[in-house]
């Protein structure tokens, strides 16, 4: 009878054991970035290793390479990443079906914060004869990795242009990209990262390099009156080596994003710690395409639902 009443006490102490360790076992955040050379690992790379982030009680971040923002889209939407980076126009036309090939609404990514501005990029050689889009025609061009923003809007742009089918594409990320265009192996290649990026300056290295005016482009085929969310810009003379005028573009927006089901305490929290003044230094010094991150741009410029726990933190912050 001893021995039976020991063998219950020890049943009952493994349950609270387990009990215990699952009541306070850290919750698993899975934070999507993209490839090698772009700034969305830069992201998810830099929100996991803050020494306040690592040391929250509540949750523990883990970074996680991808293709980009269409699959990190998809993962985010189906609970495999609990947050990502995405592009804003990702989440307006997947949220309403609007993807192409792919009319599924993904109406469980919600925004959480506005993180940078990504404008598109068309590398060339000096003296190439490439002026516009629509001289690719027959050459040899790096679209970005299959699954990746860049890709994606790159596919929508050339498509628009009428040049999508007409060019030897060649689906790779952007540090193969500059490495296979300074072997001649590319014609030119496409980004659609901040800058300065580094696959370019390592272009330029080897390379006379041009950018191709891309608003021109925009402009004159109506672009931007079929996506509006897309937004003018220019990168500035001298932003790369040999590259001495202003180079006018368009830009999306890169947005923080985590799945609806989320807990709204975890992103409150990690909206606080980011966006506090030693965050916000921490993110700036991990590249200077974080410069404008700030309580005043957190919230411009997204189009489509927030998740509660960033709602709340903006609302606070006057933001929203």
């Amino acid at each position: 009878m001893k021995s039976k009443h020991l063998l219950i006490i020890g049943f009952i102490a493994v349950l609270a054991m387990a009990f215990c360790q699952s009541a306070f076992a850290k919750q698993r955040v899975v934070f999507g970035g993209g490839p090698a050379g772009g700034t969305f690992q830069v992201v998810a790379n830099g929100i996991q290793v803050y020494k306040p982030m690592k040391a929250a009680a509540d949750f523990k971040v883990q970074a996680q390479s991808s293709a980009g923002s269409v699959e990190n889209l998809r993962k985010t939407n189906s609970g495999r990443q609990q947050m990502s980076v995405v592009y804003s126009g990702h989440v307006y036309l997947g949220r309403n079906g609007m993807m192409k090939n792919d009319t599924k609404k993904y109406e469980d990514v919600l925004a959480v914060a506005w993180l940078y501005g990504a404008p598109a990029q068309l590398v060339t050689r000096v003296g190439s004869g490439i002026k516009s889009v629509k001289d690719l025609v027959g050459k040899k061009v790096g679209v970005g990795n299959a699954g990746s923003g860049a890709f994606a809007n790159c596919d929508l742009f050339f498509s628009h242009m009428g040049v999508w089918d007409k060019i030897e594409r060649n689906a790779m990320g952007y540090n193969d990209a500059a490495q296979a265009f300074g072997n001649n192996q590319l014609d030119a290649f496409w980004l659609f990262t901040a800058f300065p990026s580094g696959a370019v300056i390592m272009a330029a290295q080897t390379n006379d390099i041009a950018l191709v005016n891309l608003d021109a482009d925009a402009k004159a085929s109506g672009f931007y009156d079929k996506y509006p969310y897309f937004a003018k810009l220019a990168v500035p003379a001298n932003t790369y080596k040999g590259v001495d005028y202003e180079s006018p573009s368009f830009q999306d927006s890169a947005l923080w994003v985590a799945n609806s089901k989320v807990s709204a305490d975890v992103v409150y929290q990690m909206l606080s710690l980011i966006y506090a003044d030693e965050g916000l230094a921490h993110m700036k010094a991990q590249k200077k395409t974080f410069k404008k991150m700030s309580l005043k741009t957190g919230a411009d410029g997204i189009v489509t639902p927030f998740h509660p726990g960033a709602e709340k933190f903006w609302k606070e912050k006057g933001a929203l």
